[in-house]
């Protein structure tokens, strides 16, 4: 079943690979994968130069035969095809003959995974879009991805400081921007005869009013912000500390929970679900004989997030991959629906075509015409 065919054929601008995956990343960060996971490029070089690229929720050998017939220079796939090492190349597996040919005829291979599974624009929100879910958040948020800077600036500099370090992407807690901590102090420095301070003389002495800084950012930007620092700071041997944060970043993370607009009964739901998902068969608990309200959802196997699923009060947990015995761990105090993977990912597709004509509008880019789920249904 084809879901989605949207081409564009008008003037296709040549670019780097590395345009395209640059901006790929910019969203969702590599840093935000899984470690077990293998999201990024993996067949191409960064420098060469693409004309269009297609767009698979699965790179399978079908998909590199689209690519080829259609002149893409690139796939993009949500599911990496290579997951551990490959010791040989001999056409074995499937895995094997897809790199092999792609390799072959200069097709880049690139997979955007977890990292899109865990932003707040990703697949998970997709999802919750196409259901029609309002107040969305992150189900279950990292931590340890947050730093704090702490510096001092004297009073002439603070705005500007302050508002480079905004500029480069620090200070963000939730929906607010331009967060910072301020505080009046008084520094002290004796710079030698190297020295050529911004203010005072080398050999004595300086006492400084200086404004203490403290704000909050994600770790990835670290070497932006310290940049950004450095360089609208006006003093020779600028001192600041960075501290790493445990807090949640609300912003990353597995799943999502929202609302609908107004309860529902349990099976009026299910078949929204089987609609709006075009979901064959969608596997099921016993119903609660409650109406549906919070709906929590993780595409592609989600079935480690039902705990905090059912500790945010969600009535019925969307996800793919159930085996048979973790059904019994909703214990009556949630519906788990089990849509399959193909089905809950598959508007994945999508949403890179939107994110990429939305930067690159004179870029060609289509989405595949093969389907490639691996599961058949006989209804």
């Amino acid at each position: 079943m084809v879901l989605y065919q949207f081409v564009f054929y008008q003037f296709v601008s040549n670019m780097k690979l590395s345009q395209l995956t640059s901006c790929l990343e910019s969203l969702a960060p590599l840093a935000y994968q899984e470690d077990y996971d293998n999201a990024g490029l993996i067949v191409g070089q960064p420098d060469q130069e693409v004309q269009q690229a297609l767009i698979s929720l699965d790179c399978t050998e079908a998909v590199v035969d689209e690519a080829i017939a259609t002149g893409c220079q690139v796939i993009i796939s949500h599911h990496p095809i290579v997951f551990r090492g490959l010791k040989k190349f001999n056409s074995k597996t499937y895995v094997e003959r897809v790199v092999e040919k792609a390799i072959r005829n200069n097709i880049a291979l690139y997979a955007i995974h977890t990292n899109l599974d865990h932003i707040m624009a990703g697949v998970n929100a997709k999802i919750c879009e196409t259901l029609g879910l309002k107040n969305c958040h992150i189900l279950a948020p990292k931590n340890n991805l947050l730093k704090k800077l702490v510096t001092f600036v004297p009073h002439s500099h603070a705005d500007a400081v302050r508002n480079a370090l905004f500029e480069a992407g620090a200070g963000n807690i939730g929906n607010y921007s331009e967060v910072s901590f301020n505080a009046n102090g008084t520094g002290t420095f004796n710079g030698n005869e190297l020295t050529n301070p911004y203010i005072g003389e080398h050999g004595k002495r300086h006492r400084e009013e200086e404004i203490r800084i403290e704000s909050i950012y994600p770790a990835i930007l670290e070497s932006k912000i310290l940049m950004a620092l450095i360089l609208s700071h006006p003093y020779e041997e600028v001192a600041y500390d960075l501290y790493p944060l445990t807090n949640q970043n609300q912003e990353v993370g597995a799943g999502m929970i929202g609302e609908l607009e107004a309860p529902t009964p349990e099976e009026d739901f299910l078949y929204h679900i089987k609609e709006k998902m075009h979901a064959p068969v969608i596997r099921h608990t016993a119903l609660t004989g409650r109406p549906i309200k919070k709906v929590a959802v993780c595409g592609g196997a989600g079935g480690f997030l039902l705990k905090q699923a059912i500790a945010a009060g969600a009535d019925i947990f969307i996800t793919a991959d159930y085996k048979y015995h973790e059904f019994f761990d909703a214990e009556g105090k949630l519906v788990i629906a089990d849509i399959g993977h193909f089905e809950s990912e598959q508007f994945t597709q999508q949403l890179l075509y939107e994110i990429i004509r939305k930067k690159f509008s004179n870029f060609a880019v289509r989405l595949t015409e093969v389907n490639t789920n691996p599961v058949k249904y006989f209804i």
